[in-house]
């Protein structure tokens, strides 16, 4: 474990593993969102509806959003599997780096078969396998370089972590619908593989420098967990919070499927002669979030307390759902015009984009600390995973309803703008609820060694 020499006066700094984990998710997160930028409307165009027939955008695109949400759903599934790898048998050290290779095989089969459904869809399975086994550990790994005397910079190590996915996913946002409009499926699959390449690479170049937290075993891990103590507490607790977070994603992951299908019907000229590529527009959300990161934590959180407001992170989860909700809305109200015959502006998918990012904003960075600080330090990688079960989950139901949708099911009354209409209403009662229980509990977190004092949330 690395060791320092610092007297006890001067201020701490960063540890020194943290630019190899920021580096490292930066490349990861273009390798992600590079791929996923075009999916949705790849599927439409090379397998659902390749002739372009207006009679079968409804099922084609309903198909390709029901793809893009399984395979989701399982990503983000897998950082349960994963975690209990890390805390009970390997460390999080070797489940990142042996599941990277993984993840970069995963790539190198979608780039592969762009012409083969079935061996597409293995790739996404595996890209999925990798990508979801890694999460929760390096998330919980950046959170173990920080101890008591720097745990106060925990929060911004955070921000920057949350910044530096949105650094990766705006690069590959822009650049990989790009490269798949002039050099096709197979090129632009491919260059996400090769920056996953770079991020186990940065990964493993930080290998001197991380402070690695042994795994439990599997026997002590259940004992923990499971058993009566404060590792079965702090799940019942966190595991409250959580139950209302999925509702979040099924709205937020509409963002970067059903909106950029939605975006190819609109209007999309932002400025006279530049229309960008419907898989461009997500990266406005991204922008957007990158701008509003740093707002929020060190400008508009601490004016609250300034005044005698405090941002709990219950708090601005609520908040940050009624943003969300918020844009969705705003796309429905764009579905309606829509339906109606209309060619709306893109400017309102804009402006949903930067309200989306800012509520998204408010539960994410939120979210992923309060896993790793209301956790003992057992169960630290578990409770990330539970953190990313709740995206699943949310991308789960989005697929559920879409494969409904497509097949003429029960939620095929929910089409045009009443699909966006359901969602609104549905965060409605999740927010309802989520405040009603959330201003009962009590909170307890865990940083370093020992647990700090329970707090009213």
């Amino acid at each position: 474990m690395p060791t320092s020499t610092r007297p006890a006066d001067t201020p701490a700094a960063f540890p020194r593993a943290v630019p190899f984990i920021i580096g490292n998710e930066v490349a990861e997160r273009f390798s992600y969102y590079g791929m996923r930028a075009i999916l949705p409307t790849f599927l439409v165009a090379q397998f659902f509806n390749p002739g372009h027939s207006p009679a079968l955008d409804t099922v084609a695109e309903a198909r390709a959003n029901d793809f893009v949400h399984s395979f989701a759903a399982l990503g983000y599934a897998m950082p349960v599997l994963g975690a209990l790898l890390a805390d009970w048998v390997l460390g999080k050290y070797r489940v990142i780096l042996y599941l990277s290779a993984l993840y970069c095989a995963g790539h190198a089969l979608l780039a592969a078969y762009t012409d083969d459904l079935a061996g597409f869809r293995l790739g996404l399975l595996v890209v999925a396998v990798g990508m979801g086994g890694i999460k929760s550990s390096v998330t919980a790994n950046l959170g173990d370089q920080f101890d008591r005397r720097t745990e106060h910079l925990l929060p911004k190590a955070y921000g920057w972590f949350q910044l530096s996915i949105d650094v990766g996913a705006a690069l590959s946002t822009a650049f990989i619908p790009e490269l798949y409009a002039r050099y096709g499926a197979a090129v632009a699959f491919g260059v996400p593989g090769l920056l996953m390449g770079a991020a186990a690479l940065t990964f493993w170049l930080g290998r001197r420098h991380y402070v690695r937290v042994p795994p439990t075993g599997l026997l002590a891990g259940l004992r923990q967990t499971l058993g009566p103590g404060e590792g079965r507490a702090a799940l019942r607790r966190v595991g409250t919070v959580f139950l209302f977070v999925p509702v979040l994603w099924a709205l937020y992951d509409q963002s970067v499927s059903e909106w950029v299908l939605q975006a190819a019907h609109l209007d999309r000229e932002l400025w006279p002669g530049y229309a960008p590529l419907p898989e461009q527009l997500q990266i406005l959300g991204i922008v957007f979030g990158i701008g509003l990161n740093p707002l929020l934590t060190y400008r508009i959180y601490p004016a609250l307390a300034r005044r005698g407001i405090r941002a709990t992170p219950l708090r601005r989860m609520g908040a940050g759902m009624v943003l969300v909700a918020a844009a969705v809305a705003i796309v429905g109200g764009v579905q309606h015009r829509l339906d109606a015959g209309g060619s709306p502006s893109v400017w309102w998918q804009v402006l949903a984009y930067f309200v989306v990012a800012g509520g998204t904003l408010m539960v994410a960075v939120t979210g992923l600390e309060y896993a790793y600080t209301h956790s003992p330090k057992a169960i630290k990688s578990l409770m990330t995973a539970l953190w990313l079960l709740t995206i699943a989950a949310g991308n789960f139901f989005l697929a559920l309803m879409n494969g409904s949708i497509a097949a003429g099911g029960f939620f095929a009354r929910f089409q045009g703008a009443n699909y966006y209409w359901f969602f609104v209403g549905l965060m409605a009662v999740n927010v309802a609820l989520f405040a009603l229980v959330a201003s009962r509990l009590r909170e307890k977190t865990y940083v370093g060694s020992e647990p700090a004092e329970p707090l009213r949330a």
